[in-house]
């Protein structure tokens, strides 16, 4: 007995001859059991239509330089990010969002000059973080204790400012050494007396003349409302009160014109 070909056979024979083209593979990108390749493709933007199974992406060597909001679609088996060399400047705080089982993210050789603590918060299983040759002069103070799994941090060839700004940064490095790869390379940048000095020969008394407490907004704006009145009263008071000193003291040198009445007893 012949085999019965129906429409729906035909077409399944046709889709084996001739594969469409997966609508979860972005055109610029090559897709093979989960690995994303979208390296060196000019993108300026990630990619949106990717398969929810996704496990690594590369988007390497392209012209992404901003990640706005919920930049990737969610991905719940990706484990991997990297994004090297793409000339990235900003990441949004919520740009990371759905990122959940990440555990490696590589942002080196971008431009990125800061970074907050809220950008790393849905990254809670993420164990290697990459932001080396950025332009990172110092780390907010929660931006790595939002990374309770972080086993790897590389930090190396940025343009580290060595004054109290980066005491935070330095607990965590003295606290946390086993983690940082590439430890002679943190170098400062400045102060230009600092410049090409290790941030892991500190020692505590390096950081004696920093203070805890920093100034709230309220009182820099107290400062400057009251600081120039208080300035021209002490001017005004000083200026009285010289201004009396010097009368009372001509006053006081002034010659006596006044004589009692001479009477004469031969008149």
């Amino acid at each position: 007995m012949g085999c019965w070909r129906g429409p729906s056979t035909i077409l399944a024979c046709l889709l084996l001859l001739h594969p469409l083209p997966s609508p979860a593979c972005p055109i610029a990108c090559r897709c093979s059991s989960g690995d994303v390749d979208c390296r060196e493709h000019a993108l300026c933007e990630v990619p949106q239509s990717l398969a929810t199974n996704t496990s690594t992406l590369w988007l390497g060597y392209n012209f992404i330089t901003v990640l706005g909001p919920r930049s990737f679609p969610a991905l719940p088996a990706l484990l991997l990010l990297s994004l090297p060399h793409n000339r990235l400047q900003l990441i949004h705080s919520q740009a990371l969002v759905g990122l959940g089982a990440l555990q490696e993210l590589d942002l080196s050789d971008n431009h990125l000059t800061t970074l907050t603590p809220e950008t790393f918060l849905p990254l809670t299983s993420l164990a290697k973080l990459n932001l080396g040759s950025n332009r990172l002069g110092e780390l907010e103070p929660g931006v790595l204790r939002a990374l309770p799994q972080l086993r790897v941090l590389l930090l190396q060839d940025n343009p580290w400012v060595c004054s109290c700004g980066i005491l935070p940064l330095w607990r965590w490095l003295s606290h946390n050494r086993e983690k940082v790869q590439e430890k002679s390379l943190l170098l400062c940048r400045a102060p230009e007396q600092l410049n090409k000095y290790p941030i892991m020969a500190f020692g505590n008394e390096s950081f004696r003349q920093c203070q805890e407490t920093s100034l709230s907004a309220q009182h820099y704006i107290t400062f400057f409302i009251i600081g120039p009145f208080s300035f021209m009263a002490s001017i005004f008071f000083c200026t009285f009160m010289g201004s009396i000193t010097v009368v009372y003291h001509n006053l006081r040198r002034e010659p006596r014109f006044w004589r009692r009445p001479h009477i004469c007893r031969g008149c």
